[in-house]
């Protein structure tokens, strides 16, 4: 049997806290070619998810602790979609190929995802060309921005 205990996730979330990313993350899949991937995901706030698209697979999230503003965009970069995962919803399933980003609200925060394997990174195309990069000038604004983007908005500093 596997299982994700209260002890895993503040380990989880101590690791994050200390990750120069602000992120840690826990598998239940045991290899990362297996068929469905499965993991649980600490996010401390600050944590940068550029927006990005999976166009092989949905993607299910589930807060197990804290919440998480989920963004939507259309190909221009619009803000299509928002929702707070563990507040207005508790499940969430990001259809293929849709353009999204997180934002972690809470201290401690941990995610479960699910999605289609077998793992394979993000390629530059599945990232959204009017995003900066993580590290990059205007990451930070981008993060920022999030917070408060609205419904129709676009990030205003690309």
């Amino acid at each position: 049997m596997k299982q994700i205990s209260k002890q895993d996730l503040q380990t989880l979330s101590q690791t994050a806290q200390h990750s120069p990313r602000l992120r840690a993350n826990l598998n239940l899949h045991l290899h990362l070619d297996d068929p469905i991937q499965r993991l649980a995901i600490a996010m401390e706030p600050g944590t940068y998810v550029r927006p990005h698209r999976h166009p092989h697979t949905w993607e299910l999230l589930y807060p197990l602790s804290g919440r998480f503003l989920v963004l939507y965009f259309d190909d221009e970069g619009s803000v299509v979609e928002r929702t707070i995962l563990g507040e207005d919803c508790t499940v969430l399933e990001n259809p293929a190929g849709t353009w999204h980003a997180v934002l972690s609200l809470d201290a401690g925060g941990v995610i479960f995802e699910v999605k289609h394997g077998p793992y394979t990174p993000i390629t530059a195309q599945d990232y959204s060309a009017w995003s900066p990069a993580e590290g990059e000038v205007g990451a930070d604004t981008l993060l920022t921005w999030y917070a408060t983007a609205k419904i129709g908005e676009k990030f205003p500093h690309r």
